[in-house]
């Protein structure tokens, strides 16, 4: 890194250095097709299964790493994801909805890396956690509000638990906190650079798994 990239505070860093991987997820065919609503809840229920794959790997990992001096400060309770994930899938697939269920294999990709991170790197697993919890403080509130409209959800109710923060009373207040510990982060230029490649990465498998949920729901082709 360069002296400016140094000026640069480190949010900043991970937020220009990922803007490219991070719209061509946003624009990936799937997703328009969703957002459009023009996909049955079948494709959001798919989707939804996918998700929960990711985060139960992102929060089995966060066990271990609650007082890891790099990754601790961002394992936030308020945070967590996979029990509404799980009341979601109740909803959308029935009691029994853990039978049959099964990863794409872009989504087992996607999780391993994760999991390998959260045991082997933490700094590595903070850069997985800032593109998904983010996101989904961010453009998740748009995928809600699309379901909620589409398919008739309760508004901030099941099938759309994971997008509603209930102990997240300032979403703006809880990023801005959030950018001051990517900023507090004790990590060298070479290990920071190191992060922003690894969040490269996790939006490039992010937008593996919405590529291979477009070849399922083939709408756009």
């Amino acid at each position: 890194m360069d002296a400016t990239a140094d000026a640069t505070p480190f949010s900043t860093l991970i937020r220009t250095a990922s803007h490219q991987q991070h719209t061509e997820a946003e624009s990936s065919a799937f997703m328009g097709d969703l957002l459009g609503g023009r996909l049955g809840v079948d494709a959001y229920t798919r989707y939804t299964e996918q998700l929960w794959f990711v985060y139960r790997a992102l929060e089995e990992g966060a066990r271990d790493l609650a007082d890891d001096p790099v990754a601790g400060p961002f394992i936030r309770p308020e945070l967590m994801r996979t029990a509404e994930l799980e009341r979601d899938l109740a909803h959308l697939r029935g009691a029994d909805w853990r039978e049959g269920l099964e990863p794409l294999p872009a989504t087992a990709a996607y999780a391993a890396r994760v999991s390998e991170c959260a045991r082997t790197w933490p700094a590595g697993y903070v850069a997985h956690h800032y593109t998904r919890y983010l996101g989904d403080l961010s453009g998740g509130q748009i995928i809600r509000d699309r379901a909620e409209r589409a398919w008739g959800f309760a508004r901030k109710g099941d099938g759309v638990r994971f997008y509603v923060f209930e102990d997240i009373s300032n979403p703006a207040s809880f990023k801005r906190d959030y950018r001051e510990l990517l900023n507090a982060v004790e990590a060298d230029d070479l290990e920071k650079q190191r992060i922003v490649e690894e969040c490269r990465r996790a939006f490039a498998l992010n937008t593996a798994v919405f590529r291979a949920l477009g070849q399922e729901f083939p709408l756009s082709a």
